[in-house]
């Protein structure tokens, strides 16, 4: 388990991040590949989120990942195209979640959804 520190404290939100990022990866039978996407959304938004945090930049409550990363780059942070290509999850924070708004995941996209907040966990966890 690990430490839990205040809810202003990007630390914690980076833990959420990584709790996250172990749901989405819980794959098992009778779980939807939405469901586990949904995971790795947050999981991206939650890190990016305490990167602003840690840097002193307020940030809407949304789940836009690209609004979120164009608050970053505007106080100056550099985003690798790798971690730019995380703005694709966003898709996962609301459409696929309920019963035909959108087409089931394919375990393509899970995995495509897997590495990609992955990924940007593991950046956000370097700038600490």
């Amino acid at each position: 388990m690990p430490e839990r520190h205040p809810p202003d404290d990007p630390r914690e939100w980076l833990n959420r991040a990584q709790s996250d990022l172990l749901l989405a990866k819980s794959y098992e039978e009778g779980i939807y590949l939405e469901d586990l996407c949904f995971h790795a959304q947050q999981a991206a938004e939650k890190a990016i989120k305490a990167l602003l945090i840690r840097r002193g930049i307020e940030f809407p409550y949304v789940h836009d990942i690209s609004e979120l990363m164009t608050l970053l780059e505007g106080a100056g942070e550099f985003l690798p195209e790798s971690i730019r290509k995380g703005e694709t999850l966003t898709r996962f924070a609301v459409f696929t979640r309920y019963p035909g708004v959108s087409p089931p995941v394919s375990h393509e996209e899970y995995e495509e959804a897997l590495n990609l907040a992955g990924e940007i966990v593991q950046w956000v966890k370097e700038k600490f």
